[in-house]
Formats: structure tokens, sequence, C-alpha cells
């Protein structure tokens, strides 16, 4: 996987880097695999917009993918890799032995023709998935679920990955990207190997319009609004706007915001990085 720097001929093309889709080896999705769904432009049931600078983008279709990963013991054939208009990491086709086929989030260094395997026969290699307390200690892995059987639910953005680091009692201790230690039941599955695309954190749009292809609108400051608008508006000449705060006014850019009776603090070990 690379990126593509394009030559300034336009003005939007001068900072714009793209990734290269050189590993992409199909064009069209699988039919039965491909639901179209609607946009909510931020409104609710209502009509009502409850987020806002959302709307417009080009229209897309949602590809489901497996998190699960429960079609133990089955072997399946990497038949292609595929672009997914939804997430930020490339997607693959499995061609299970049994008939089915279904999309997977595909790891760096996937081929087509590759064979894969869950479960509890499944060895360690790259796109296979296993049970937490089968995994050697110091594995990269990815697409890693909170509760048994519920679907991978870390660790699933291009380029990312955690590690195993050791095992205490009936759970696994694993390093998440955001540099958090945290607790996970060794009954929890997840796969081997780095989510792919990892070049993905280097592009750069280049022009506000690509940007709203992508269905974002421009995001207003604060400090550019009137005082009836947000707490850090108003004021004569280019005011800095006093503590930064959210609309609501409630204080931001430092402020601990997590609920300190969380249930799941008992899990976490060592918080994420500042």
């Amino acid at each position: 996987m690379a990126v593509r720097k394009l030559n300034p001929i336009t003005p939007g093309q001068r900072h714009k880097i793209i990734g290269a889709f050189d590993s992409i080896t199909a064009s069209t999705p699988e039919k039965s695999l491909v639901f179209g769904y609607g946009k909510s432009g931020g409104r609710n049931n209502v009509g009502k917009m409850t987020m806002r600078y959302i709307g417009g983008g080009h229209k897309r279709k949602f590809r489901v993918i497996d998190f699960k990963r429960n079609k133990d013991g089955i072997p399946a054939v990497v038949k292609t890799i595929e672009y997914d208009p939804n997430r930020s990491a490339r997607i693959a086709l499995l061609f299970y032995a049994d008939g089915e086929k279904r999309y997977i989030l595909a790891p760096n260094g996937l081929q087509v023709g590759q064979t894969l395997l869950s479960g509890k026969g499944a060895t360690p290699e790259v796109g296979n998935t296993l049970l937490l307390q089968d995994i050697p200690l110091g594995t990269i892995i990815h697409n890693i679920e909170l509760r048994p059987g519920q679907g991978a639910a870390l660790v699933r953005s291009a380029g990312t990955f955690a590690q195993l680091t050791s095992r205490e009692d009936k759970y696994a201790i694993i390093k998440l990207p955001s540099g958090e230690t945290r607790k996970i039941l060794s009954a929890c599955k997840a796969t081997i190997g780095a989510v792919g695309n990892s070049d993905h954190a280097l592009e750069e749009s280049g022009k506000a319009g690509r940007t709203r292809w992508m269905g974002r609108r421009p995001r207003v400051r604060g400090v550019a609004m009137n005082p009836v608008d947000h707490p850090m508006g108003g004021g004569e000449g280019r005011a800095s706007g006093g503590h930064p705060r959210s609309r609501k006014g409630l204080l931001a850019k430092g402020k601990k915001t997590r609920a300190p009776k969380k249930q799941s603090s008992k899990y976490i070990i060592e918080r994420k990085k500042k």
C-alpha cells in the first residue's frame, strides 16, 4: 500500500495526497452482501437538526462486514481485496468451503488466494481469528471483541493494531493503539495482524470540496459566532473567547469527561497517554 502525490496542475491538486489502489483486485462489490441506505443529514425523526455539519456527500452502498468470525473450523479462501467507502480500511471477500461468502477487514499482508480459518484449530497467522486464550503472548492483533460472541468492537481503523502483552486469571492484558492497557476476557476473539491500508494517515484531501464529497459540511468555530449561539462567541474585534468550552458550556481541551463510577473502569490498568 502506498500514496500518490499529484502534480500541482490545479490549486486543488497542489496539496492532494491520495491512497494508491494497487492492492485492490475488484471494482464491483459482491451483490449479496451489499445494501442501499439513506442519509439523515444530521436530522432526527421530526426533521430537527440534532448533529451539525452533516449533509450532502456521494451516494454509498453499505457492505456487510463479518466482525464475529463465528464460522469456526471452516476454511475460507480470500477471493478479492476491495475498497469500502464506509471505512478507512480495505475489505476482503472470503469464499467459505460450505459456499457462504463474507466480507472481513483486510489485514496488512493479506493476499488473494490465501486460506483463512477461525476458531480452535486455527494457527496464529495473519487473518486468522482465535480466542485470546489461544494467541501467543506478544502477538500483534486487531478486531478485538469486548464480550464473547458480540463481535469485534476495538481496533478496526486503517493501520491500527493492539498487542497481547500478558494473561491474568481469566483475562488477557492488551495494549491498545491509544496507549491504554486493558483487561479483556480470554474467551473473546481477536484477529491476527494489523489492519491494512496503513498509509491512510498520510492522505490529504487537498481542497474543501473533497471534504463535502464525504458528507461533511463546513464547521464553524465558536469564537466566530454571536453570544446567542455559543459561549465563546461575541466580543469586539478578534476576541479569543476565554476558556475553551462546548456549545452547551461544558469545558473542553483537557477537562476529563469520563464518568468517575463507570463500570468498565475496573478493567483499565493504565489510562491512555495524553
